[in-house]
């Protein structure tokens, strides 16, 4: 018998699985990218540094630890351990191990133990009236033991498709992971470029108030007019009243930096936020090869394990169309007298054998196939936009970062010229030698210069974390077979 079973379980239907090979590109632009992006040498600056591709490189796991801050990586930590969404994904992990489990139970005996006492009356209606009614005690102890026989793979198809579960599972705490770093580094680069934005506007407040008490003393003296005094002051109050919209967008930002740290915004006062200006801008950037790409990424790898279980799904549906064969097994004891429930007499059992092949569904299963087919081919085409979308936002961060090293150096001159012109139409004013107006568009240009070098600065920051992220963020794909349960989470 063990030999039947052995042979037809040889007998295994549905599909097989075959992964999808790695895309047949040898880089992810149009045009190949240049190896160094080095802004002008007659620019100065922690963010204004040459940084360098690394074609084939690994990313770091922990690849913020490259911007030098240990305030960021006290941050990203906070969220790695306290952020709710990490918990529901890492539930959620646990949810499909469980269901794993309770699925794979089906591979071994069903066992069971029934113990039941009855008193039954009949009326001697079976017996056709001759014995008379009756009134009797009956006790039943047994054991009952099923068991599928997996003749046509059914029970390992279901059971591949909780595996495939587990995989999507898990890779979607690894994405949900790597969002969560990508999110709080973000938010700190931001608030740190917000207080740089913040610290350059007041600064130019301060410069408006002085350039207008030096225009009411030129007033006083007659050597301005009352026009220039009224226009500085509407130029202060603009500036005046940008500053509180840019402190709202500061806490806003502050606020959700701490959702992600899982705090409560009234709990964000000891948050310490690295500054702009000391951050390191990593060297080197791994690139890695578009081939090992799939392989990398968290979206990818959860997509390819959806397509595994939509695989399996059909597999499943095929075999439901072939025999169903069910052992079953019962030994024990019955007797109208407890006490003599284990005598020999008492002893009961049974043993049996039970084929269910499905002949006539009105088409049921033949139309759940094609389903599942057509589920498999939508999750097909799926996996294939995941791969798509991977690679073009892999070609936007190489460009970005290309693009921002020359949009930095030129804000970078742009700053140090605005800052010389400013310094220089600011004596000349105060010595009389250039009017109100020359001043007043000094002063504009070297305000928003300011500010515009900060947003270049945090942009390139930005756009090197982005690197990082779509190359998957120091991802390892796990192996495919290793569905054991996590550790549980230390409170």
């Amino acid at each position: 018998m063990a030999l039947l079973l052995a042979g037809l379980s040889a007998c295994a239907v549905g599909p097989r699985y075959r992964r999808p090979a790695p895309p047949a590109v040898k880089r992810y632009t149009a045009a190949p990218m240049a190896l160094t992006l080095s802004p002008a040498q007659s620019v100065s600056g922690l963010a204004t540094g040459a940084q360098r591709f690394s074609n084939g490189a690994n990313v770091n796991p922990e690849w913020w630890i490259n911007f030098g801050s240990q305030a960021l990586d006290a941050l990203v930590t906070q969220a790695l351990t306290h952020n709710p969404d990490l918990t529901a994904a890492q539930a959620t992990l646990e949810e499909t191990q469980y269901n794993l489990q309770a699925v794979n139970g089906i591979f071994y005996p069903q066992v069971a133990l029934g113990l039941g006492g009855e008193r039954i009356h009949t009326s001697g209606a079976s017996s056709g009236g001759f014995a008379g009614p009756q009134l009797y005690n009956l006790y039943t102890g047994q054991v009952s033991v099923s068991y599928y026989p997996d003749v046509f793979g059914l029970n390992r198809l279901v059971s591949r498709g909780g595996e495939a579960q587990v995989d999507v599972a898990r890779d979607q705490l690894l994405a949900a992971r790597l969002i969560i770093e990508s999110n709080v580094v973000n938010a700190a680069l931001d608030l740190a470029a917000l207080e740089e934005e913040v610290t350059a506007t007041r600064n130019t407040i301060a410069d408006q108030q002085r350039i207008l008490n030096l225009t009411r003393t030129r007033y006083r003296l007659g050597s301005a007019s009352q026009f220039d005094v009224l226009t500085q002051q509407s130029q202060l109050a603009s500036t005046q009243a940008r500053l509180p919209a840019l402190l709202q967008v500061r806490d806003a930002e502050r606020h959700l930096l701490a959702t992600y740290l899982g705090r409560f915004p009234s709990r964000t006062g000891s948050l310490q936020i690295p500054v702009l200006s000391k951050l390191r801008l990593p060297a080197n950037l791994p690139v890695s090869v578009p081939s090992a790409l799939v392989r990398q990424r968290p979206d990818i790898l959860a997509a390819e394990a959806q397509l595994r279980a939509a695989n399996a799904q059909v597999g499943e549906q095929v075999a439901r169309m072939y025999p169903n064969l069910q052992l079953t097994g019962n030994f024990g004891n019955q007797s109208n007298n407890a006490g003599t429930l284990f005598d020999p007499a008492s002893r009961i059992w049974n043993l049996a054998a039970s084929i269910v092949l499905p002949l006539f569904e009105g088409g049921t299963l033949e139309a759940q196939k094609h389903a599942a087919e057509a589920a498999y081919r939508g999750v097909f085409a799926n996996y294939q936009n995941t791969v798509l979308n991977a690679f073009r936002n892999v070609a936007d961060v190489l460009r970005a970062l290309q693009h921002d090293a020359l949009v930095l150096d030129a804000q970078a001159r742009a700053m140090r010229d605005a800052s010389r012109a400013f310094a220089l139409v600011r004596i000349q004013y105060r010595d009389g030698a250039v009017d109100y107006l020359s001043l007043l568009t000094s002063e504009i240009q070297y305000e928003n210069a300011r500010i515009a070098y900060v947003q270049a600065e945090a942009q390139r920051y930005a756009d090197t974390t982005a690197l990082y992220v779509a190359f998957g963020g120091g991802t390892v794909e796990p192996p495919p077979s290793d569905h054991s349960m996590p550790p549980r989470t230390q409170r």
